[in-house]
């Protein structure tokens, strides 16, 4: 059995924490990414479905009563249940 600190299974054990460390570290950098495109691309959606709405309404496509209902039904579907 190795006795010394440097030698024998020590030297792999540090190693498989700085392999741990860096997988974490990876980790949280995706799922940062992926949170920030995500919630970019859904907000994305919600703008232009808004920007479509006012430019019916600005034509006279679409009446004041039609145009509040439809907005209301637009940033009600917006709204997150998981409160994120």
């Amino acid at each position: 059995m190795h006795s010394d600190m440097y030698g024998g299974y020590f030297g792999w054990i540090w190693l498989l924490w700085l392999g741990f460390i860096f997988i974490m570290f990876s980790n949280f950098g995706v799922w940062g990414y992926t949170y920030r495109v995500h919630r970019n691309f859904r907000n994305q959606f919600g703008k232009q479905a808004v920007d479509i709405l006012n430019e019916r309404y600005a034509h006279g496509d679409i009446t004041r009563e039609q145009y509040a209902q439809q907005k209301d039904d637009i940033l009600s579907s917006q709204i997150d249940p998981a409160g994120l």
